[in-house]
C-alpha cells in the first residue's frame, strides 16, 4: 500500500486518475425516451423524421404567394379560397392570384410561400371558433415569410445526441419530435454508501454519552443520487472489522442479509442492477491513522476479497486521508470522515466515478488551473474572489463559498461584478449546505487576493 508520509502526499489529479481506473461505462440498454430522463446516452442518434415535417405557417393569417403581391408593399385584395387548421386533414392547393385562410401550425398550401399575419390584413383578428365569412382580404403590407420550412429545426438524419449526453426534459422532447421511440443509455449505476465509526447512529436516535447523528451517510447517499445512480445505504457501521466485512458483502452480493448491517435503497429505483450488487462501494470515515480506524484497518489485514489496497495522503484539504480498493471485485472509494472533507472528495473522486459508470463526461477535471487561468471543465466556472481566501502550501485548498458582489460595485454596474466570498468555516457543515459552490485554491497559492480568478465547482 502507498506511504502516508508528509512527502510521498499524492496529487489530487494522481488520485483521480486512479479512482477513475477503477471503473469502466456500464452496459448499453434500449429503453423508451420517455423513460430515459437523466440516463446518458450511449451511441449516437439520428432524427428519423424532420422537425418541422412539413412546410407550416409560423402566424396565424393567409398564405399568399409572394408573386400575387406588389414589390413596392402597396395594399392589395386577394379572393379567399378556403381554410387550413392545424391538424389532420386536406390542405387545399392555393391558386394563382388568391388567398387561404390558416392557422399556426397548419400546412402551407401547395402553391403557397408566405403567410400575411391576419393584423395585417383588412380582417385585423380571428375569432375563436367562428367560421370564415370574408370572401376577399386586404393585405395591408408585404409581409415577411412566417413560414416555418420543412427540417427547419431538424433535418432528417441530423444528429441529436452523441454518446455521453445526459437526456434532460428538453431532449426527451427532441427525441420525440424526431420520430425516436427508444434510446440506447448506460445503465444506471448503482452506489452503495457506508458510513462508519463507533459514535455514529442513525438520525432520529436519541443521543447517548459520546453519539453524534450520522451525517455523512444521508448526505453522500444524496450526492450519489443526484449524481444519477440509484443508492444502497448501510450502517453506521462500527469500528469493527468484522462489521464492515459483512456491511461490503451485503454490498456486493444481493444473497447477503442487508437488514443485518441497516441498510437501505434509495434513488430512482433499480431496475437493471448488475446482479452482483452494486457497482461502487462509497465509505465514509475510517481511513486516517488512528487506533480505530477501520477500513485502514482491514485495508491493512488483507482478507480474502480484498485486492488492490491503495490508501494514501493527497494533496487536499480537507480531505487529506484516501483510500482505493476492490471488495470482491467492485470498486470501492474510501473517503474520510470530517463532513466537509468527504463532501469535498465526493465532488472530486466519487462523482467523476459515477459520470465514467454512467457514461458521462466526468465534471470533474483536473489538474487544476491556477487562479488567472479560467477553465472550461463540465460543472465547473471561473469567478474572480470577492474576498481574500487563504491559500495551503502544497495542498488543493476547497473552500466552500457563496456568490457575493465585488467591493465596490454596484447593483448596476454590469457584468462581471459577481465573485464568491467564503461561506463560512471551510470546516463547518452549515458553511457547506448554504454555498453555491466549491472553490479550488490550488497547491502553492499563499493567498487569494481580491479579483483573483477562481476554479469553482457548481454545486447548484
Amino acid at each position: 500500500m502507498a506511504g502516508t508520509g508528509e512527502q510521498q502526499a499524492r496529487d489530487v489529479d494522481e488520485h483521480l486518475r486512479r479512482a477513475l481506473a477503477l471503473v469502466a461505462p456500464l452496459p448499453v440498454r434500449v429503453v423508451p425516451v420517455a423513460d430515459a430522463l437523466g440516463a446518458v446516452v450511449a451511441e449516437d442518434v439520428h432524427a428519423a423524421v424532420p422537425v418541422p415535417p412539413f412546410d407550416g405557417a409560423a402566424m396565424d393569417g393567409y398564405a399568399v404567394r409572394l408573386a400575387d403581391l406588389p414589390p413596392d408593399g402597396a395594399p392589395v385584395t386577394l379572393p379567399v379560397a378556403g381554410d387550413v387548421a392545424a391538424g389532420p386533414g386536406r390542405t387545399p392547393a392555393l391558386a394563382p392570384g388568391h388567398a387561404v385562410r390558416i392557422m399556426t401550425g397548419a400546412p402551407l398550401p401547395a402553391g403557397a410561400d408566405a403567410v400575411v399575419p391576419v393584423e395585417h390584413t383588412s380582417t385585423g383578428r380571428f375569432v375563436a371558433g367562428a367560421p370564415r365569412t370574408e370572401e376577399a382580404v386586404t393585405l395591408a403590407r408585404r409581409p415577411r415569410t412566417h413560414v416555418r420550412a420543412a427540417g427547419e429545426d431538424v433535418g432528417r438524419g441530423d444528429l441529436l445526441a452523441r454518446p455521453g449526453t445526459v437526456v434532460t426534459p428538453a431532449l426527451v422532447g427532441a427525441l420525440v419530435a424526431s420520430g425516436a421511440v427508444d434510446v440506447p443509455v448506460r445503465r444506471r449505476p448503482v452506489v452503495a454508501v457506508i458510513s462508519t465509526g463507533a459514535e455514529l447512529v442513525p438520525a432520529g436516535t436519541t443521543l447517548g454519552p459520546g453519539q453524534i447523528t450520522d451525517s455523512n451517510g444521508p448526505m453522500l447517499a444524496a450526492a450519489a443520487t443526484a449524481a444519477g445512480a440509484d443508492v444502497v445505504r448501510l450502517g453506521p457501521v462500527p469500528d469493527d472489522p468484522a462489521a464492515l466485512r459483512a456491511a461490503l458483502d451485503a454490498a456486493v452480493d444481493p444473497a447477503e442479509d442487508p437488514a443485518a448491517t441497516g441498510a437501505g435503497r434509495s434513488g430512482a429505483g433499480t431496475a437493471g442492477a448488475r446482479p452482483g450488487g452494486v457497482d461502487l462501494v462509497v465509505t465514509a470515515g475510517g481511513v486516517s491513522a488512528g487506533a480505530a480506524d477501520v477500513v485502514r484497518e482491514l485495508l491493512a489485514a488483507a482478507p480474502p476479497g480484498l485486492t488492490d489496497p491503495d490508501v494514501a495522503a493527497v494533496a487536499l484539504s480537507p480531505g487529506r486521508p484516501q483510500a482505493l480498493a476492490r471488495w470482491r471485485g467492485v470498486p470501492w472509494l474510501a473517503l474520510p470522515g470530517n463532513p466537509v472533507g468527504a463532501y469535498a472528495s465526493f465532488a472530486l473522486f466519487a462523482r467523476p466515478a459515477i459520470d465514467r459508470l454512467r457514461g458521462a463526461l466526468p465534471q470533474t477535471c483536473l489538474p487544476v488551473p491556477t487562479p488567472s487561468t479560467p477553465s472550461d471543465a463540465p460543472g465547473r466556472t471561473s469567478l474572480p474572489a470577492a474576498a481574500v481566501l487563504p491559500g495551503s502550501p502544497g495542498r488543493l485548498l476547497v473552500v466552500p463559498v457563496r456568490l457575493a458582489p465585488l467591493p465596490g460595485a454596484g447593483h448596476d454596474t454590469g457584468p462581471g461584478t459577481v465573485g464568491v466570498a467564503p461561506a463560512g468555516s471551510r470546516h463547518s457543515l452549515s458553511a457547506l449546505a448554504t454555498a453555491d459552490g466549491l472553490a479550488l485554491v490550488p497547491p502553492g497559492v499563499e493567498k487569494v487576493r481580491v479579483g483573483d480568478l477562481l476554479e469553482v465547482l457548481v454545486l447548484r
